[in-house]
């Protein structure tokens, strides 16, 4: 019954969104990809919101529920029927009554299983894709018959734009690369590829004292002069990926370099995602709990390298639907971890694999440890953690390490910064 209730309410969605873009006609900005479309997303919004009237998806709304409730402008009902009700009826009203409607969308989208794109791009059509990441071993491989399988899903909006329409792409992700060879779309590429249409360089941490406040790289436009790209309040390269594509999106839809620029100063990183927070004892948080794959896991302990530190301790909690590729890739991660890391944690029953990979690198049984659950390993860390530690912490969304952050968080003020504070999240 619960499955049969939630397809009939994905079906009038789907057909309401429809009836509101076939009236409104908004232009489309699609971000997709495996692992950074949430930070993309903001940062598109932010660079596009000085020249358009535009709408973004909130927060992490990517999927078959999340794009019409984008497009209609409303918030997640959750379980509650009458909050369904009347998201219905203002889906309604869209369509019948006059409104002033955003003449441009950004919609993130994502797949957690095969077919689920199918479905958003019957709903929606890109006018523009943003692809990010693409990475050998993505999230929800296990739903699909190969990591290929996930890759050609997610670049699946970009089979939808019409003939010389942009597409934007990584210049440092070769499946991306080769998958955009075969399109005739006018392609702009980012990042730090030396053949990045927009290219960074000369990234850096931005440090007052030793304590970290985000992210600087100089970026340049073809041949044009280096600007400076900033990103604060998050760590590590990828946090400069996002306002990388934003700006190549803006100058695609013919935006100046100097005004996308200016526009991405109001861009604040998501949470959850590399964010960076006092700790207790005088320790800094590196806040990556929203969720973990391979790919961004190791992105997140070259990022933890960067920041000075008394101790750097990686929290690390399950990498979830990995199928096949999960222990092996457990066990990875943990001795890539013991490198970067002088304490490893392990958080989650997939992760003991990890933990165990770390031990046997450090060779010394007070540097890594294993803990069942989120709440046991919070409590571990608030008895040893030290002023002068730099403390990661990621896992996927299932192991909820972000307890652990709000269980390390200096100020409590702080835990309106952090991932799943709904009521509906904090009941689960």
């Amino acid at each position: 019954m619960k499955h049969f209730f939630k397809s009939i309410v994905a079906f009038l969605l789907a057909l309401l969104a429809r009836g509101i873009l076939l009236k409104y006609r908004p232009k489309v900005v699609m971000v997709t990809g495996s692992v950074g479309k949430t930070s993309t997303k903001d940062a598109v919004a932010a660079a596009l919101s000085a020249s358009f009237h535009l709408r973004a998806s909130e927060k992490s709304y990517n999927s078959e529920f999340g794009v019409p409730l984008t497009i209609i402008g409303a918030k997640n009902p959750w379980t509650n029927p009458y909050a369904w009700v009347r998201v219905l009826g203002e889906a309604l009203a869209l369509i019948f009554l006059p409104n002033h409607y955003p003449k441009l969308l950004v919609l993130e989208v994502g797949a957690d299983s095969p077919g689920d794109l199918k479905r958003i791009l019957h709903i929606a059509t890109p006018d523009v894709v943003v692809v990010t990441k693409l990475p050998e071993v993505p999230v929800h491989v296990e739903a699909y018959a190969s990591a290929a399988a996930v890759r050609e899903e997610e670049f699946a909006p970009a089979y939808a734009l019409a003939a010389g329409a942009p597409l934007i792409i990584s210049a440092d992700d070769p499946y991306a690369k080769r998958l955009a060879s075969r399109l005739s779309l006018h392609v702009t590429t980012y990042g730090f590829g030396r053949d990045a249409d927009v290219r960074l360089e000369d990234a850096k941490v931005l440090l007052s004292g030793t304590t970290p406040l985000g992210m600087q790289a100089k970026v340049t436009v073809g041949t044009n002069a280096a600007h400076t790209l900033e990103t604060l309040g998050a760590l590590g390269r990828p946090q400069l990926y996002a306002p990388a594509a934003a700006l190549a999106t803006a100058l695609a839809l013919g935006m100046t370099t100097e005004n996308a620029l200016k526009a991405l100063e109001s861009y604040v990183p998501p949470s959850g995602r590399a964010r960076i927070l006092k700790g207790k004892n005088a320790s800094v948080l590196i806040d990556d709990s929203y969720n973990a794959s391979p790919s961004a896991v190791e992105e997140a302990l070259s990022s933890l390298s960067l920041v000075p530190a008394k101790r750097r301790i990686a929290v690390l909690g399950d990498m979830l639907e990995l199928g096949r590729y999960s222990a092996e890739e457990h066990e990875r991660i943990g001795k890539l971890a013991a490198m970067h890391a002088d304490i490893v944690i392990g958080v989650g029953p997939r992760s003991k694999k990890l933990s165990e990979a770390a031990l046997s690198t450090h060779k010394n049984k007070n540097r890594a440890h294993h803990f069942d659950d989120a709440h046991a390993a919070a409590t571990h860390l608030r008895e040893t953690i030290e002023a002068g530690d730099v403390i990661l912490v990621k896992g996927s969304q299932s192991i909820r390490v972000e307890r652990i952050v709000e269980a390390l968080l200096a100020d409590i003020g702080d835990v309106v910064h952090l991932v799943r504070q709904e009521r509906e999240w904090k009941k689960r």
